[in-house]
């Protein structure tokens, strides 16, 4: 661990998909176990702080990372006005699907498997993306919407943790729900005591990082990569 968080070094990248171009930030220590694909809920961006926490200790437990922007600048602008993007989850995890696939054209992750880590309506687009490409070898959810993939959790074959704050209560009645349509032999619900929607309340996103981080020390295995 300790030589993860020494060599690790982060680098801004450009991610070409759809005649337009995401920003995003790289970060692969050496001795990579795996990749960890970041889907920002609504309204955020990779600039996230609370994405950008669990980004660190996953890099720090020998993980890369990958945290981009979900829209181009143009987008969030709009966005931030009619609202509409970012409850478009097919669109979402197309653009999620491109960037993983991007990242699988890239050297330095050359044999790595991938994993995806979602938030809010990133983590509906993260199992809707993970339904389409079997190269995903697991899914996180933080307080995620994972109901918005619709039919295609029946479909979704990565172990799959959703992690839910336990004074959240709607949003952990439509995660327990959506665990039941999950199509994956290993998924889990983790519910953590007092958290409210944010993981705001102290400790309580410590806590999201170290689950995330067992679930893809348990589950990360070198796959063929989407692409």
């Amino acid at each position: 661990m300790i030589d993860a968080m020494i060599t690790r070094e982060t680098r801004p990248v450009s991610i070409p998909t759809e005649g337009v171009t995401l920003q995003g930030d790289l970060t692969v220590p050496a001795g990579s176990r795996g990749i960890i694909i970041f889907a920002h809920g609504s309204g955020s961006s990779r600039l996230s702080p609370r994405n950008r926490m669990v980004a660190r200790h996953l890099q720090e437990a020998g993980f890369g990372t990958l945290l981009f922007d979900l829209l181009t600048a143009r987008e969030e602008s709009v966005d931030n006005v009619t609202r509409a993007l970012r409850f478009d989850i097919e669109f979402l995890a197309g653009r999620l699907a491109a960037a993983t696939e991007w990242l699988g054209s890239q050297a330095i992750a050359h044999d790595l498997p991938f994993g995806y880590f979602g938030a809010s309506t990133g983590a509906a687009a993260a199992l809707m993306a993970a339904a389409r490409q079997p190269g995903i070898a697991a899914v996180v959810s933080r307080g995620g919407r994972p109901d918005l993939a619709g039919v295609l959790l029946r479909s979704v074959a990565a172990p799959t943790l959703l992690i839910v704050g336990g004074a959240d209560e709607a949003v952990l009645a439509l995660n327990r729900a959506a665990l039941a349509q999950l199509g994956c032999r290993h998924k889990e619900l983790a519910v953590v005591p007092g958290a409210t929607h944010l993981f705001e309340e102290p400790g309580t996103l410590e806590r999201v990082s170290a689950l995330a981080g067992q679930w893809f020390a348990r589950h990360l295995r070198a796959v063929q990569h989407p692409g």
